[in-house]
């Protein structure tokens, strides 16, 4: 029986990280996946796959050029699945070359199969062809998500999908069902209501994405309903079922019916932990199949660790990488460091939202002074020539002493803009900076100079 210093089951982002890193210090790894394609969810069917389609929708219906050219302005006229799906498979099928690459160049082996535990370090592997045990100083977990079914869903890998099978879907429909007003959920509903679809969303919460600062909710949700998004807030699916002319209808409890071509239901995510027999290694998981693990990652099992998307919020991509990495650390006792409170989060709606740091509801339940300095992308050169004029970043600090508490940003490229008020933000810097500081001209970026003295000319 071959022992390894640690086997990584799963392949997304996490597990790639984690196996990478652990290679780093020397160690013999294993990483174990049971698919014959290594990445995981977030390359083929979640992350990279929604964001390919997203850009082809940008692309394909002319977007961000219906500013300058008109709202009758595109690329292709007649946009089908099979543009959406052509543009995806080329991505997924680079990055997972890819990660091959890197994993092998690492000393990483690869082990193809489903991975459960016999006891707390033994792992046994059963793939199409063969079966075999492992034996391991430490394990980490990072099987990610799945899919929430509901028993109120007859699913058919149609017309009535999960957001795992958006590219089974034969052909973009004229109207949409979109159940579930959260990440995923709301980014599906801005890419097909650019395209032109009509767009029914339903949540049962009174609010879209409620973490994020509610003033960038709010502009999402006046260009949602630009596009003809019809959004039912505080309303809640009752029962679905396919209608006799191949269509959709959904109940909701307030009795109302909403009628569609198609339904995606995107409500929540299940833990992938149905096949590792936790029970054999001590460990359980909970309704949703999240793994509890403390500030290390670590399990109850001190050799057992969880990252990413397994042990729920905030089940960001970027996240899962560094909670990766810091388990790997943490398993053999090297230091590190990585403040929780400096990653960013990005949605990638139409247009984006990123942010870091606190939102002003957060701050005023917290009793924290602050003042707010804003920024408009019509009124910069770059958001003319690029033809977005809706985005707008938002600084917030603390009046005193002027240090940055929080950068919110809505408009296209928003997730990478993010990433200047980051790096002050970590460095704990003040919003003078960004006053003193001197951006390419024309850029984006030149939108925190101009929030900085909107904000700071409002303490004069």
């Amino acid at each position: 029986m071959e022992k390894y210093d640690l086997i990584v089951i799963g392949s997304g982002p996490a597990g790639q990280r984690a196996a990478i890193q652990a290679a780093k210090f020397g160690k013999h790894v294993a990483l174990v996946e049971k698919l014959e394609v290594v990445g995981g969810t977030a390359i083929n069917t979640g992350t990279i796959p929604s964001k390919t389609i997203r850009e082809a929708v940008l692309h394909l219906s002319g977007f961000y050029y219906q500013n300058i050219y008109g709202v009758n302005y595109r690329v292709k006229e007649q946009i089908t699945m099979a543009d959406l799906s052509f543009r995806a498979q080329h991505v997924i099928k680079t990055e997972v070359d890819v990660i091959r690459a890197q994993l092998s160049r690492n000393g990483i082996e690869v082990l193809t199969g489903v991975a459960s535990f016999t006891d707390p370090t033994h792992i046994h592997v059963v793939s199409s062809k063969n079966q075999s045990d492992y034996e391991a100083a430490n394990v980490i977990i990072g099987t990610g998500t799945k899919p929430a079914e509901s028993r109120l869903v007859p699913f058919n890998n149609r017309n009535i999908i999960n957001s795992d099978q958006i590219l089974s879907m034969p052909e973009i429909p004229k109207t949409l069902i979109v159940v579930g007003g959260g990440v995923i959920g709301v980014e599906y509903t801005c890419m097909f209501a650019t395209l032109g679809v009509r767009v029914t969303l339903i949540e049962k919460r009174p609010r879209l994405l409620e973490f994020a600062d509610s003033e960038m909710v709010e502009a999402l949700c006046y260009h949602l309903r630009d596009r003809r998004v019809t959004m039912r807030l505080n309303e809640e699916v009752e029962s679905v079922e396919e209608t006799p002319d191949n269509g959709v209808a959904a109940v909701l409890k307030s009795k109302k019916k909403v009628s569609g071509d198609a339904l995606l239901y995107a409500v929540g995510r299940q833990g992938n932990v149905d096949e590792l027999n936790l029970a054999n290694a001590g460990l359980e998981a909970d309704a949703r199949g999240r793994i509890a693990v403390d500030n290390d990652y670590r399990t109850k099992q001190s050799h057992i660790f969880a990252v990413g998307d397994v042990i729920g919020f905030p089940s960001l991509g970027s996240v899962s990488m560094e909670q990766g990495r810091i388990a790997a650390a943490n398993a053999f006792g090297i230091p590190i460091h990585s403040n929780r409170a400096n990653y960013p989060y990005g949605i990638y709606t139409i247009p984006e939202i990123s942010f870091i740091g606190k939102t002003e509801e957060q701050l005023t339940e917290e009793g924290v002074p602050y003042e707010v300095g804003i920024a408009f992308f019509r009124e910069i050169a770059r958001g003319q020539i690029r033809g977005d004029t809706t985005g707008r970043l938002k600084l917030i600090f603390d009046p005193d002493s002027k240090e940055l508490l929080g950068v919110h940003i809505v408009g296209e490229g928003a997730s990478e803009l993010l990433h200047i008020g980051q790096a002050v933000f970590a460095f704990k810097g003040t919003v003078e900076y960004f006053a003193d500081a001197v951006f390419n001209y024309p850029t984006l970026a030149e939108c925190y100079k101009a929030a900085a003295f909107n904000g700071l000319n409002k303490l004069r």
